[in-house]
C-alpha cells in the first residue's frame, strides 16, 4: 500500500504548482478563480479576498455547480499546499485544464505580508437559519451577510406588504421600515396576512412589528405610523437600499417616484386589481421609472375611487411574493430584473405577460436632473392610504 508520501509526490508530479509572487501576479491580471479548499474554521480566521471556498471533502460533490466552466484558469491554496495538491489532481481528473496549486498556501501568503482578510461570517444560529441560502451558489455566506446588513423600506403593511415582508424579514434583510398610517381591520384579513383578529383596532405598523420579529429576531423593523407627504417622504426614505412600493393611490406613487428619483433608489412596484395585477422595477439610475410608464396621473373623475375595490385575496400574496423576489435580486445583483419591464399577471386565466417599458426623453424627472426636481403632493385625486 503507497504511503501518504507517496501519494502526495505522485498528486505533485501530476499537477502543476505555482508559488506565492506566480499566485499573486495571476490574481492581479484577473480572470481567475481562486480556491479554498481549507476547513470553514480555517477559513474564518482569515482568507485571500474574494474567494470561493469549498472544504477539500465537498470539492466532488460541489465543484461542478460553483465553477460551470472547466477552462477557467484556478489557484486552488489550502493551509501549506497539501490539500491543494491533491484538490489540483481531483479537478484535472474531473476535466479542469487550467488548474494550479499554491505551493506553501495560506500560511506561506500570509507570513509574507501580502494582503489578505477576515471573511464575513454568520453566527451558528444564523447558519442554520439560513442553510438553505448559504447552499445556494449564487448567494453564500456573503450574499446572506448582505442581507442582513441591508435596509428596505415597506410603502404598506396591507395586501401587497403583507407577504413581502414576511419574506423580507424570513430571508434576514437587517432593516425593515414600514410606513402605514392606518389600523386593523377585520374587512383587511381576507388578504393582509401580517394582522390577525387578535389585533383588530391595532395600529397596522405596530402589527407588522410583531409579527415580523416573530419570524425573524435578526430584523430590525422600524415604524413610520404617519402620512407619507412632501414635508416627510425625503427624511423616511433616505438611507434605505430598496423602496416596496404597496401605494394604492396616485398621489402616493408620483410622490414616492419624484422622491426616490431624486435621491436614487429603486423602487419595487406593484398593483392589483380584482384578479389581475402587476410588477415592475423602477430604478432611476438603470432604466425607467413610474413617470416613464404613467407619465400624468388621470384626470381626477377617472382615478380610481378611494373605497376598496374587489380584489381575490390570494392575489396580493402572488404578487408581493414577487415583489419581494425582485428586491432579494436588487440586494444582491442577483439574474435579470423587471428593471425596464412589466410582468402583468392575469390569474383568471393564469396568464403571465412581460411588456418592455422603455424611458421616455420626454420626461423631466430624471436623476440626472434631480437637482431640479420639486417633490410636492399631488392633490385632487384619492386620499392617503397606503395599503391595498
Amino acid at each position: 500500500m503507497a504511503s501518504f508520501r507517496d501519494l502526495l509526490s505522485q498528486a505533485k508530479a501530476s499537477i502543476t504548482e505555482v508559488d506565492t509572487n506566480e499566485a499573486q501576479r495571476r490574481i492581479a491580471a484577473g480572470g481567475v478563480v481562486v480556491l479554498d479548499v481549507r476547513e470553514p474554521d480555517e477559513f474564518e480566521q482569515g482568507a485571500l479576498a474574494d474567494v470561493l471556498h469549498i472544504p477539500r471533502g465537498h470539492l466532488e460533490a460541489q465543484i461542478e455547480g460553483r465553477i460551470n466552466d472547466k477552462s477557467a484558469p484556478v489557484i486552488v491554496y489550502c493551509a501549506g499546499g497539501v490539500r491543494s495538491a491533491f484538490a489540483a489532481k481531483t479537478l484535472a481528473e474531473l476535466g479542469y485544464t487550467d488548474v494550479v496549486s499554491m505551493d506553501g498556501g495560506f500560511g506561506r501568503w500570509k507570513d509574507e505580508g501580502k494582503p489578505w482578510k477576515r471573511p464575513v461570517s454568520l453566527t451558528q444560529e444564523q447558519k442554520n437559519r439560513y442553510q438553505r441560502h448559504v447552499l445556494l451558489p449564487e448567494v453564500g455566506v456573503e450574499g446572506q451577510a448582505k442581507l442582513l446588513d441591508s435596509k428596505v423600506l415597506m410603502l404598506g403593511a396591507g395586501g401587497l406588504g403583507s407577504p413581502a415582508a414576511l419574506y423580507l424579514a424570513a430571508a434576514g434583510v437587517g432593516t425593515i421600515g414600514i410606513v402605514d398610517m392606518d389600523v386593523v381591520d377585520a374587512s383587511n384579513l381576507q388578504r393582509q396576512i401580517l394582522h390577525n383578529l387578535d389585533r383588530v383596532g391595532d395600529r397596522k405598523v405596530d402589527s407588522a412589528k410583531k409579527t415580523l420579529t416573530l419570524i425573524n429576531p435578526d430584523v430590525n423593523v422600524v415604524t413610520y405610523d404617519t402620512r407619507l407627504d412632501a414635508s416627510n417622504i425625503m427624511d423616511i426614505i433616505a438611507g434605505y437600499d430598496v423602496i416596496v412600493d404597496g401605494a394604492d393611490n396616485f398621489p402616493s406613487r408620483y410622490l414616492l417616484n419624484d422622491a426616490s428619483v431624486k435621491l436614487g433608489i429603486p423602487v419595487v412596484h406593484g398593483s392589483i386589481f380584482r384578479f389581475e395585477g402587476m410588477v415592475s422595477v423602477f430604478h432611476p439610475l438603470r432604466g425607467p421609472t413610474y413617470r416613464d410608464m404613467v407619465p400624468e396621473p388621470p384626470p381626477a373623475e377617472l382615478a380610481p375611487s378611494c373605497a376598496e375595490a374587489g380584489v381575490l385575496g390570494v392575489l396580493p400574496g402572488i404578487v408581493g411574493s414577487i415583489q419581494a423576489l425582485e428586491t432579494i435580486k436588487l440586494l444582491l445583483d442577483l439574474g435579470d430584473s423587471l428593471i425596464g419591464r412589466v410582468l402583468a399577471v392575469d390569474t383568471t386565466d393564469m396568464v403571465f405577460r412581460t411588456f418592455k417599458l422603455r424611458t421616455d426623453p420626454s420626461n423631466p424627472v430624471t436623476h440626472v436632473n434631480r437637482d431640479r426636481i420639486q417633490v410636492r403632493d399631488l392633490e385632487g385625486l384619492c386620499g392617503p392610504e397606503l395599503s391595498h
